[in-house]
């Protein structure tokens, strides 16, 4: 069993940067794959980036590739989100996931409650 805990969402103006955090609770952290989800409201989830295990493979959505940057460490058991140059379009809950690939399609195996990000223009 994995229990997520997203941290450092807020709000932020167009053009700042945030940095979301994710710490995990159980001693298989590190076995697992990583991913960050978002949902604006009224829209469908959609994947935003992953990250290996070892953190020697990453995956970004599009949307926010050169934007955002994905890390982890293991030895705090910490899952990380850089978001930077953030755009209205940005805003959103942020999940993050462990569990499956690091790619946008696969199953989910255990999911945080989510962290609010708001970008103001």
């Amino acid at each position: 069993q994995v229990q997520l805990v997203e941290s450092g969402g807020g709000l932020v103006q167009a053009g700042g940067s945030l940095r979301l955090s994710c710490a995990a609770s159980g001693h298989t952290f590190s076995s697992y794959n990583m991913r960050w989800f978002r949902q604006a409201l009224g829209k469908e989830r959609e994947f935003v980036a992953g990250i290996s295990w070892s953190g020697s493979s990453t995956y970004y959505a599009d949307s926010v590739k050169g934007r955002f940057t994905i890390s982890r460490d293991n030895a705090k058991n910490t899952v990380y989100l850089q978001m930077n140059s953030l755009k209205f379009e940005d805003t959103a809950v942020y999940y993050c996931a462990a569990g499956g690939s690091i790619v946008p399609i696969g199953t989910v195996d255990y999911w945080g409650q989510g962290t609010q990000v708001t970008v103001s223009s």
